[in-house]
């Protein structure tokens, strides 16, 4: 007999009219921003990144959603329309400040305001994601993909901000990699797991295969503690596999992890497990353990609004 399970018909939801935002269009930076972050490893990273568009290889970011949050928009499209960036990706939060900026010009809510009365995430603008991917879901394309034609063919407002929209009218992979549960369209009656595992496998399978160009190339992770170190690393030991099996190796890649957190100098080994910071992922997998096999690694402690306006005009500079 099973168990029982919560009744989603029984929920009441709202408008995101209804809802007051923490972050709006108005808060993306200019293109034109300016950044005075520094670090002495950043020009070595630039010429790594230079040399992998120079061979044709792989440039991937991973971002955390707070990264979107950060309002540097316009710089990722940048990247992407001049070929910095060769794939994108991100977690299932990604994609709901991008679709409700794109739709509505705002984004965020107050965890603190709205769990207190049950309302927190269930706006039904939002949870049309649902139905676009369970529509789509038959087509073949990714999670990624799916939304991001949704909002480039619809009457989005600010439709040229949305970073998915972007990808799909450039054809740059921008792949979501959720976990069940995770995010707020999951609350939602209208949500298909069926639809959201298809639909984000095929994402990872896309990023499988990205990752199995990154000979030479680059690997960049923003703000992302459990999504990207764990999906880059399933993926790199399925590229590794099949390169092997051809007489090929995957051991030249250039990795950086962008973030907040304060590392020792020496990043390029791990923490002892008796330090707290041994179960940070970004450190021990992208810096240490998928970099040890001929791979040069570096960390950045920064702001995102800072650290990616950076890169973005040194690798614009002289292009």
């Amino acid at each position: 007999m099973p168990f029982p399970s919560f009744d989603r018909s029984r929920l009441k939801l709202k408008p995101l009219s209804e809802r007051i935002h923490d972050l709006s269009i108005q808060s993306l930076l200019p293109l034109e921003a300016t950044s005075t972050y520094t670090h002495p490893h950043l020009a070595a990273l630039i010429e790594r990144i230079r040399s992998a568009k120079r061979n044709k290889a792989a440039m991937i970011w991973m971002i955390g959603a707070h990264v979107l949050r950060a309002g540097v928009q316009r710089q990722l499209i940048a990247l992407m329309e001049h070929g910095w960036i060769t794939h994108l990706a991100m977690n299932g939060a990604g994609p709901i400040h991008d679709w409700e900026l794109a739709h509505l010009g705002a984004t965020t809510e107050s965890v603190a305001r709205y769990i207190r009365t049950g309302e927190f995430g269930l706006w039904t603008d939002t949870g049309v994601i649902n139905d676009v991917l369970h529509q789509g879901r038959e087509t073949g394309l990714g999670m990624g993909e799916l939304i991001g034609q949704h909002i480039e063919r619809s009457a989005a407002q600010h439709r040229a901000m949305s970073v998915l929209a972007a990808g799909y009218r450039l054809q740059v992979p921008v792949t979501v990699h959720v976990g069940i549960g995770y995010d707020i369209i999951h609350e939602h009656p209208n949500c298909h797991g069926a639809s959201l595992g298809q639909t984000s496998y095929t994402d990872f399978l896309i990023f499988a295969e990205s990752v199995r160009h990154l000979e030479g190339g680059v690997i960049l992770n923003f703000g992302s503690a459990v999504m990207g170190p764990e999906i880059y690393l399933k993926a790199l030991s399925m590229a590794r596999n099949v390169e092997h099996q051809e007489g090929r190796s995957i051991g030249r890649i250039t990795s950086a992890v962008f973030d907040l957190l304060q590392l020792d100098d020496d990043w390029q080994k791990e923490a002892p497990k008796s330090d707290p910071r041994y179960y940070y992922r970004p450190w021990k997998t992208i810096l240490v353990r998928t970099a040890a096999d001929g791979g040069q690694s570096f960390y950045f402690q920064g702001d995102h609004r800072d650290t990616v306006v950076a890169l973005y005009h040194a690798l614009q500079a002289q292009s």
